[in-house]
């Protein structure tokens, strides 16, 4: 396999899996090292090395689970951290290994593991507990954010060159632009105004993200499904989806966000829950493996899984408006799929079959469409060296196809697409697929 020996014979006193949420031995045994995931595998071409691969790391969970390798060791922290978790090694394996569920049991692993960092672990908590885990919270300091972008201080900070000083003039402008108002769930409904026949009720997971700086996009997509058919309706109470706390290893905390969103939405008593952005979407259609061990939520969080449905799967199997587009100008637009739509939900063919029923779209497909831009979450954070590699080989992908217009449909992705484009110099517009259908109309 090529393994490194300094990652296979540690110095460090050996310490092993423990406890709660540990890697499977049944996923990582069905791995077959036949290496078909090896050029689906984005940190694997950027570096050619085995360890950087799926099955490398597989590899090194093996060895921390059979004692060889010390779950400490900053090789094996630094392959699992590198990992994006984009799932292409999944869609790719012939034998159905889970390695999103290995990768991510890991994280959680060396999280607990961890020495304690006082200022590590106070910031971990303000982000993951404190932020994330409190919409109200989350919404204040979007606020804030809101009067940093619009008082002055955005443009004083860049042309005094405070940023540059920082060292976050990269960081800082992928931030979004904070719109004046923001979605705030609080059981509104909303209609179909006239329907043929009976309208599908269904429910919108508005997201923390998505419900405040791309409100403008939830608002559309409450637009897009009433024109399908559907009564809307924004349950109160739902939170964040948990998925950037999943990836950061810390289980707990995601397990609270899942319980708060299914009490939020069980008792709506809609036909679906519609979610349009890709990364949520992944992890609310696992909240039932997340909590398989809860004796009180396992069901209940399967009944809510088989509701989830990402708005382009769902929209695919309804009937569209004729008018679409009426005399619109032409537009070229190619498709940038996120990992966690294309790799973990496989859904491929939908956003294109939904940009294809618009009269005057041409749909110019892209080179690798599916390999990760380097978002992950809060990856073009945390590795950023990776990150932009990723970045920009996925712009000179998009620049070469001539489009007028790149499609996503995740906010991770946007924001990264938007701001690779912007420092490439090129006019090429980033659109939400909702955004694009909404204003087809």
């Amino acid at each position: 396999m090529g393994i490194p020996l300094p990652l296979l014979h540690s110095t460090a006193t050996k310490r092993s899996f423990s406890g709660a949420d540990i890697p499977e031995s049944a996923i990582f045994q069905s791995c077959v090292r036949c290496g078909l995931c090896l050029p689906h595998c984005p940190t694997y071409l950027e570096t050619l090395t085995e360890t950087s691969s799926p099955r490398g790391r597989i590899h090194l969970i093996e060895a921390v689970a059979a004692g060889e390798l010390s779950l400490t060791d900053p090789g094996f922290r630094h392959q699992m951290y590198q990992c994006l978790d984009c799932r292409a090694c999944e869609a790719a394996c012939p034998s159905g290994v889970q390695y999103g569920k290995l990768v991510e049991s890991a994280r959680t692993q060396i999280e607990r593991a961890r020495p304690g960092n006082p200022l590590r672990q106070a910031f971990r908590r303000l982000i993951f507990q404190r932020l994330f885990g409190d919409m109200s919270f989350f919404r204040s300091f979007s606020r804030l954010l809101r009067l940093y972008q619009r008082s002055g201080l955005r443009f004083l900070a860049r042309k005094l060159g405070i940023l540059t000083l920082l060292r976050m003039e990269k960081m800082e402008r992928l931030l979004p632009d904070m719109p004046a108002a923001f979605l705030i769930p609080a059981n509104q409904e909303y209609p179909v105004t006239t329907a043929e026949q009976t309208p599908t009720r269904v429910a919108l997971f508005a997201g923390c993200i998505m419900s405040t700086a791309f409100a403008e996009t939830d608002r559309a997509t409450i637009r897009v499904l009433n024109r399908a058919g559907c009564d809307v309706t924004l349950p109160q109470g739902q939170g964040c989806c948990g998925a950037l706390t999943i990836h950061a290893g810390d289980m707990d905390e995601a397990r609270k966000m899942a319980r708060q969103n299914i009490a939020a939405f069980e008792e709506s008593g809609d036909e679906a829950i519609i979610i349009n952005a890709a990364g949520c979407g992944a992890a609310l259609k696992e909240y039932a493996h997340l909590l398989k061990d809860d004796s009180d939520y396992a069901e209940r969080a399967t009944t809510f899984s088989r509701k989830v449905r990402d708005v382009s799967e769902f929209l695919a199997h309804r009937p569209q408006s004729a008018a679409l587009r009426k005399g619109k100008e032409p537009l070229k637009v190619t498709y940038q799929e996120p990992c966690h739509l294309v790799h973990a939900q496989r859904i491929r063919q939908e956003p294109r079959q939904l940009l294809r029923s618009l009269p005057g779209i041409e749909l110019r497909e892209m080179q690798e469409s599916a390999l990760c831009c380097g978002s992950a979450g809060i990856y073009n954070l945390t590795q950023p060296e990776m990150s932009r590699r990723l970045q920009q080989r996925k712009i000179e992908r998009i620049i070469a196809t001539g489009a007028d217009v790149v499609v996503t449909a995740n906010p991770g992705c946007h924001l990264q697409l938007q701001a690779g484009l912007q420092e490439a110099g090129s006019k090429i517009r980033v659109r939400h697929i909702v955004d694009l259908l909404d204003q087809a109309d």
